[in-house]
Order: structure tokens, then sequence, then C-alpha cells
């Protein structure tokens, strides 16, 4: 029991599904989504590989009707990182298992400790290693804000991701969910939150690096659920979270290319970016129509995701 879990809120579950279930979750999904050749299935809420192994083997063992050729071409879980070792693996790869992800949450031995963890950052250097020699995609679950955590703290974490270089990552900034651990020493004073301002620049500057590192950034934030605005005490939780951090990932990058300057500019994204650009609920424009300066966005197939270039 991690300092900040509640299992059942943050997945949105009561309770686990029983095989059978499994089964008829994924007949329904085959049957709906429109490529499932490019889909997994995946088994989240918790730490697959430290349930007992029969129960994992009959999980993994109800699902094979759905993998192959016209199916979904594999699994993905997510589990901890001292709970990886050969004999797991091996079962994992017999199993079709396509993508490992581990709840890293932080490379700081003090704050993993202070949490409740249970395991050092050297297990995930380990059991990410490991992963990696079987060839099993990678991925790296980040929390920002943890008890103990600092902005140094937080920045030496995405340096030690980056050494291990994951496939994937996923960033979590803390949400402090009621009767956990967390709420209780939130609400004594003694756990005292970074500003959300400090976590998104923390949250901005750790998606810009992992971009360059080519590491994809599949999840920022918690998914927006009735369960966890309803069981939340604090901490950062916002439905439109990566679009704020992508917004300031632009805002800087444009602050850069103005410099001092004054007037009108026609800003230059990739397509795909163009929201990005301009802002949540137009935040960037706004942003620099404050200082004087009007801001166009417009798309350019020819420059990258999270660059930008003026031009007329």
């Amino acid at each position: 029991m991690c300092s900040f879990c509640d299992q059942r809120t943050i997945s949105g579950e009561e309770k686990a599904p029983r095989p059978q279930e499994v089964r008829e979750i994924c007949s329904k999904a085959l049957a709906e989504v429109g490529s499932p050749e490019d889909t997994e299935i995946a088994f989240f809420g918790g730490s697959f590989t430290a349930i007992p192994e029969k129960l994992m083997i009959d999980y993994l063992k109800c699902v094979q009707d759905f993998l192959g050729e016209g199916k979904f071409f594999g699994i993905r879980i997510s589990t901890r990182p001292d709970y990886i070792n050969n004999h797991i693996l091996d079962i994992l790869r017999d199993y079709g298992v396509t993508s490992i992800e581990l709840g890293a949450q932080s490379m700081n031995d003090g704050v993993l400790l202070a949490n409740g963890r249970g395991h050092t950052a050297q297990d995930v250097y380990r059991a990410s290693d490991l992963i990696k020699s079987y060839g099993f995609e990678l991925g790296l679950q980040m929390m920002v804000g943890l008890y103990r955590s600092t902005e140094e703290i937080e920045r030496e974490t995405v340096d030690r991701i980056c050494e291990i270089h994951p496939d994937t990552v996923r960033i979590y900034p803390v949400v402090i969910l009621k009767n956990t651990e967390l709420d209780v020493l939130y609400k004594s004073g003694e756990y005292r939150l970074l500003s959300f301002e400090t976590v998104t620049e923390i949250v901005a500057d750790a998606m810009e690096r992992f971009m360059r590192e080519n590491i994809r950034v599949i999840k920022c934030g918690l998914h927006a659920s009735e369960l966890v605005e309803r069981d939340m005490t604090g901490g950062f939780y916002h439905p439109a979270l990566r679009e704020i951090c992508e917004s300031l990932i632009y805002r800087r990058k444009i602050e850069s290319l103005i410099g001092g300057s004054f007037g009108r500019f026609n800003i230059f994204v990739n397509p795909s970016c163009i929201s990005k650009a301009i802002g949540q609920k137009r935040s960037n424009v706004e942003y620099f129509g404050q200082r004087g300066i009007e801001i166009r966005v417009k798309g350019d197939g020819r420059v990258a995701p999270y660059e930008c270039v003026i031009g007329e």
C-alpha cells in the first residue's frame, strides 16, 4: 500500500474482473475496435506480476483466443519493478505479452522510502535491463510531486529515466485521494505540495526532454474520472493537464523567437500542433495579447512537433 494508492478510484473499478469477464470484455472490444491489429489487450490498475501466479496465468490464458492475425497484436501489462525476474518474464513471453510498464514513480531512494514504495531506484534499473533483454517494449511511469520530493529531485528522475531510455513514459502529477497515507500527511501539514505552476513547468520540461530522446509520452495526468474528482483532496488533477503543459512548451518557444519585439507575428507549427500553440482555451493568444503582441498560428508540415518558426 503506497502512500498515494487507491487503485479502486484510479482504475474506476470496485473489484478485479474474473477471467470469464475478461473474455467477454475482449470479445466485445474485438467487435468494436476499428483496427485491432494496432491494439493491445491491457491489464492495468495494479501490479499484474505481483498477483498469485496461477491467477496471472489464468488471465493470460483467457485472452489467447483474441490474439493473432485479424485480432489484437499483443498484451500490455503494468507492474512493480521488484516483481520482475527471469521466471516471470518467461511466462509473459510465452503468453504473448508485448509491452511491460513499470511503476518507477521516482528515481530517488529517499522519496521511494518515504512513500512506502518497497523498492529502490536500482530495482528499476535492474528490471528495465531485464525487460529489454527479452525484447519487450518497456514503459516507465513517473509520479511528480510525491511526499519528500523536490523540483531538483524531479529533474534528476527525468535524467535517470532518459539514461534507461524506455520506449514509452507516463507522467502522473500527484493526486491526493482520501483515505490514503498522503491524505493524512497533507491534512496534517506534514506534506506540502509544490505549486501547480511549478509542476506544470516540470512536466512540460520532461515532455520536451523525452521527445528529444525519442521516448514517447503516452499519458500525462490521470484520465478524467468522476471517482477521481469525487475522492481527491488535493494535488494536481486537471482533465486537460497535457494540453496545459504542451501549451506552455509552445509559449516558451514563441517567446524565445519573438524576444523583446512587439507587433503581429505569424507563427508556423506542425499542423497537428496548432491547437497546442494557440494554447488551452486560447491561453497563449491571450498571454501574448496582454503584452502587445498578436500571434497568428498557422500549420506547416515541414515544422517538427514542438517546434515553431516565424514566417510571412
